[in-house]
């Protein structure tokens, strides 16, 4: 059986098809087996194949070809997954946008990805009907209860009737774009990242193989299935069964891929509407849930909310955490409200597609507080100095985190001189501050924009961070830098209260100061009602600094 010390040992074989096969080939595997679950809605394997076909039907006839891109500004729903496999079906890219996008951002992203055709709903289909005017988007399909009038749009459902429900995959390279995935822009303006069929396919495959323990195969036509890895004994995903409860927005990588991997392992994915502890709660005990993945500020409402205490959450197998750092308060409380499930913190960037590190869950492996795990099969990690980053950095030192494996993507669109920085001879330089133990476990710092500089000496806000959370006063807490002139920069931090309580300012900087080093201590403290934060769960730090600006 493999521990999970032999895993970084382990080599995987990759299928060389394209995400256009998803739909039929997860058809033939499960058939009427529910696929998606939306409310009152049900979507089996079948219907989505069905459907996607249809919607690839649709985007043909709209002269959508082979390399097109198809511009998805949607939440999530049901129409959300026949559009996404449709658009790869017709061997078009797919680019995502947050339905929210304000009209200037989501023209600029038609107008840069040059988007051919776009999916959106009822609610904000009037923002994306002025955005995309005079670009080059020549079909919108609009996912709404009423008739549609604006002129080149579509109703959804209605594009969709009566059309055959097959539609031949085209024929695509690996090396062609699948997605360009805009980066959450929470540290500066937001960019899109080519990320090509094979980092897709890639990344799935090693999620397949590191939380469910099977391999990724394709067969001669490119259709994909399952097949167990026989000495892998993982405690994680079954194939086959049960359900996964969606929250995060499919229009971040974070969900996307969690769902075609999931979707590939023949979990039903029950979309949850807007987040609501209590309501999770419940559809986990009502689907029998075996894996769900969010962000900490999510899970943090989650194993503190009371009904905790009344639900049966035993079905649970494992809580995949990402997005962003989860802390250790947060953990504990997890460990208690899921008794039977695995904790799965791991680590992903849009540039590395999804994952790049993760908890291993062989059965009797350890869990390492604080860690996000190991790197996945066939990506090699190095910590480099911040300062010359010819030079790797033994276990045990903070450093810039670089990677390299199948999932690092294709740099950025449009960005040459930024992709040369970040993308060095198969390297993909993170941005991120980490270090590794002896046993090769990665452990994250901070953002290396995130990082202070005060009086010549590095302060990392995570640290800090960890801290205040501990504080029985204290819900969550942010800290960002704010400039003190020619001593650097000042931590400065903002603080959610624990319900009913007021922290005094001064207690609180007390409280930090007891357990670091001057230099470390934090300057002021900000009580806030809530952290202002990314639709993937992420704290936008840059909104926190212009406060400070501000003030």
């Amino acid at each position: 059986m493999t521990s999970a010390s032999d895993l970084a040992q382990r080599r995987l074989s990759y299928p060389a098809t394209t995400m256009a096969v998803w739909a039929p080939s997860l058809a033939a595997v499960y058939g009427d087996r529910p696929a998606v679950i939306d409310g009152d809605r049900v979507l089996t394997y079948n219907d989505l194949d069905a459907r996607s076909a249809q919607f690839a039907g649709v985007l043909h006839e709209a002269g959508v070809r082979a390399r097109d891109v198809v511009l998805l500004h949607l939440g999530n729903c049901v129409e959300f997954h026949i559009a996404y496999y449709g658009a790869l079906r017709v061997g078009a890219a797919v680019t995502l946008v947050n339905p929210l996008q304000p009209e200037p951002g989501l023209r600029r992203q038609i107008e840069e990805t040059s988007a051919a055709a776009a999916v959106t709903g009822s609610a904000q289909a009037d923002t994306l009907f002025r955005a995309a005017s005079g670009t080059s988007i020549r079909l919108i399909a609009v996912v709404s209860d009423e008739a549609v009038t604006a002129p080149g749009a579509v109703r959804f459902g209605d594009a969709l009737e009566g059309r055959p429900q097959t539609f031949e995959p085209v024929v695509t390279s690996p090396d062609d774009i699948a997605h360009i995935a805009y980066t959450g822009g929470t540290t500066g303006i937001s960019k899109g990242v080519r990320v090509l069929h094979r980092n897709v396919v890639g990344n799935v495959t090693q999620m397949c193989a590191w939380r469910a323990g099977h391999q990724l195969v394709a067969d001669v036509d490119g259709r994909i299935s399952l097949e167990p890895i026989g000495d892998l004994k993982i405690a994680g995903a079954v194939p086959g069964q049960g359900s996964t409860i969606v929250v995060s927005p499919l229009f971040h990588a974070h969900a996307l891929i969690n769902t075609s991997f999931l979707l590939a392992c023949g979990l039903t994915q029950v979309l949850a509407g807007r987040f609501d502890p209590a309501r999770m709660l419940e559809l986990i005990e009502r689907y029998e849930a075996g894996y769900i993945t969010g962000s900490p500020a999510m899970w943090h409402a989650l194993a503190t909310h009371p009904d905790v205490e009344t639900r049966d959450l035993s079905t649970v197998r494992v809580v995949s955490s990402g997005a962003a750092p989860i802390d250790h308060v947060t953990l504990g409380n997890l460990e208690r409200a899921f008794p039977n499930a695995r904790i799965a913190e791991g680590y992903g960037l849009t540039e590395g597609t999804c994952v790049v590190t993760a908890m291993p869950l062989v059965v009797d492996s350890e869990y390492r507080l604080g860690s996000v795990g190991l790197p996945v099969f066939d990506t090699e990690l190095e910590i480099r100095s911040q300062i010359d980053p010819t030079v790797v950095l033994p276990d045990g030192e903070l450093g810039e985190l670089w990677i390299r494996g199948p999932q690092v993507t294709d740099g950025y669109l449009g960005h040459p001189e930024i992709t040369a920085e970040q993308y060095v001879d198969g390297w993909l330089a993170t941005g991120d501050i980490a270090y590794r133990d002896a046993d090769g476990f990665v452990y994250i710092a901070d953002r290396a924009k995130d990082m202070l500089i005060y009086k010549g000496y590095n302060v990392y806000p995570r640290e800090l961070e960890e801290i205040l959370v501990t504080h029985p006063k204290v819900s969550t807490a942010a800290v960002v830098g704010r400039e003190a002139g020619a001593i650097g920069q000042e931590p400065v931090a903002f603080v959610v209260p624990v319900d009913g309580e007021k922290p005094a300012a001064e207690e609180l900087k007390a409280y930090v100061a007891e357990q670091v080093l001057p230099y470390k201590k934090i300057r002021e403290v900000v009580v806030v009602d809530a952290l202002p934060t990314s639709a993937a769960g992420k704290i936008l730090k840059t909104d926190l600094r212009s406060r400070l600006t501000v003030s």
